[in-house]
């Protein structure tokens, strides 16, 4: 194997994430440019956006386990029966929170909103209630799609996604019938349910090739939940963080201000990220090919440093002025910290590309076990960090979303350590097939 293969399925599949990256900052765009920015940013940024993502999180890795299970027919359709039960389940606990009192205890309480960000951000959560299962649904069919190296689909139903939010948030920016924060709501759940339907749509062409395939072993409940449950815990362990983030921002100096540079901050370096998470489907799908593990290793070692190159090129020039300035239109008083952010978060990307292929590893020798120990690690150390925060960043005159952010990257390269230390028998098994 060479690395025209490796790119071969790895750029659709990049290209799907870097376009599912861009929603969220073509949504900070749009409320930008509404009434009362700062406060529907520090809303949707805060409360809105990782109270959805937290509730979504057990359902995000449906796109790997799917990629590894979905091998014949019946196996196929028992993962979507999976899928679809625990879509509907989140999906329920996403209207517990948004259409009862819990909101206010969640919003104000826990997140540590004041009453005017929480106020702000109900109708955006209520709006938001179709992102879950839409997310759990095209996840599982995408998958399906990946293990039969089908990813073109994957990035063509999140252009179609990309040009529906943009559409959407168009149209509510121009009548300006709704508020920021309930306009990017609407927007971005309008685009994931398309996507979700044309997933579905498009996982249709390879049901002949499932029919055909040599029956597998038959997929029990309770070997999807060994194999799916430390997926599940992972992302709901990691997207936990960042509404714990959200919170403790609230209480260090400078919250709004924090809050609202958040989103932006968080939208530019997520760009840069998300090719690298594209990395671990293809090294699912490749790993144990003949050649896989060398090109494989090398594709990586291109794309950490590429990426984190250009990351620290949007610190180190007039790019960050012009972006989230010009581009995104944030107010002109958070610009330098959200600047400083991106500087901040410049060996991000790097480590992203080198968790993919750590976790890329376990999860095709079957060992999830240790994935789910590094985000612990992970919620450990940025739990600890955050805490101290609340209690010395206003002693050193640090703006919250800076030691936030000094948090998510100390926490970041722990986790990074723990797979590389628990992946080790997993990379000399491909290594010795």
């Amino acid at each position: 194997m060479d690395l025209r293969r490796v790119t071969a399925l790895w750029w659709p599949l990049a290209a799907s994430w870097v376009l599912m990256a861009l929603e969220p900052n073509i949504v900070i765009a749009a409320v930008s440019r509404l009434a009362e920015s700062k406060t529907h940013l520090g809303a949707w940024s805060s409360v809105v956006f990782p109270v959805s993502l937290v509730v979504e999180g057990p359902i995000i890795m449906m796109l790997a386990a799917s990629t590894r299970l979905s091998s014949d027919w019946d196996r196929y359709r028992r993962v979507m029966r999976y899928g679809t039960a625990l879509g509907l389940g989140l999906t329920a606990l996403h209207a517990a929170v948004a259409f009862t009192p819990l909101y206010w205890w969640v919003a104000e309480d826990v997140m540590g909103s004041s009453a005017e960000v929480a106020a702000a951000g109900r109708l955006g959560l209520q709006l938001m209630l179709p992102w879950t299962f839409a997310i759990g649904y095209r996840r599982t069919c995408q998958g399906t799609l990946i293990r039969f190296e089908r990813s073109k689909a994957v990035s063509q139903g999140t252009a179609l996604r990309l040009l529906v939010t943009g559409s959407v948030l168009f149209l509510l920016v121009k009548t300006r019938w709704l508020s920021g924060t309930a306009t990017a709501a609407l927007g971005v759940s309008s685009g994931v349910t398309v996507e979700a339907v044309y997933a579905g749509w498009k996982v249709r062409e390879v049901h002949p090739l499932l029919r055909e395939a040599e029956p597998d072993e038959p997929l029990t409940l309770g070997a999807f939940a060994r194999f799916y449950g430390p997926l599940a815990v992972t992302p709901l362990i990691t997207l936990l963080i960042q509404p714990i983030g959200a919170a403790a921002m609230n209480r260090m100096p400078r919250s709004l201000d924090s809050v609202a540079a958040w989103g932006p901050v968080h939208g530019l370096t997520f760009i840069a990220r998300s090719v690298g998470m594209a990395f671990n489907e293809v090294v699912v799908t490749l790993v144990a090919l003949g050649g896989g593990a060398a090109a494989l290793r090398r594709f990586g070692l291109l794309l950490g440093a590429g990426t984190s190159a250009i990351v620290g090129l949007m610190w180190a020039t007039p790019l960050a002025e012009a972006w989230f300035g010009t581009a995104q239109g944030i107010p002109a008083d958070i610009v330098p910290l959200a600047r400083l952010g991106v500087g901040l978060s410049v060996i991000m990307p790097a480590y992203q590309v080198a968790q993919s292929w750590f976790q890329g590893l376990l999860v095709h020798a079957k060992s999830t076990r240790p994935i789910t120990e590094a985000v612990l690690l992970y919620f450990a150390v940025a739990g600890l960090l955050l805490h101290l925060g609340t209690s010395h960043a206003a002693t050193w005159s640090m703006a919250g979303i800076v030691w936030a952010l000094l948090s998510f990257v100390a926490a970041g390269i722990c986790q990074t350590a723990w797979l590389w230390l628990r992946s080790r028998d997993a990379a000399a098994d491909v290594e010795a097939s």
